[in-house]
């Protein structure tokens, strides 16, 4: 990937417990994946009261720690677009598909 525009965009975000989220709409510049095995989580969620993120912005994912899923490619996310919803602890990436 060369520029942020390359990068799949977050198309949907449905945790209303997040900071960035705001109508269903992600307001974070770029998302990271992390979580453990079996398990994609969002790693930009953040449970606070703030709101926080920028005004008018698409975000996109800006690094995927899955290896084992079949979207990532030298842990760049390779989906056209992903969707954040309710995980195991939080947030999770619903796109996640392992191998």
């Amino acid at each position: 990937m060369s520029t942020l525009m390359d990068m799949p965009a977050v198309a949907e975000c449905s945790v209303a417990g997040c900071s960035y989220n705001d109508h269903s709409s992600c307001h974070a510049a770029a998302v990271s994946i992390g979580g453990h095995t079996g398990d994609a989580q969002c790693a930009t969620f953040i449970p606070l009261g703030t709101r926080g993120g920028l005004d008018k912005v698409i975000s996109h994912v800006g690094a995927c720690h899955r290896a084992e899923c079949t979207h990532n490619s030298a842990l760049e996310c390779t989906a056209e677009s992903i969707r954040v919803g309710a995980g195991q602890v939080e947030a999770d990436c619903l796109t996640f598909s392992t191998r």
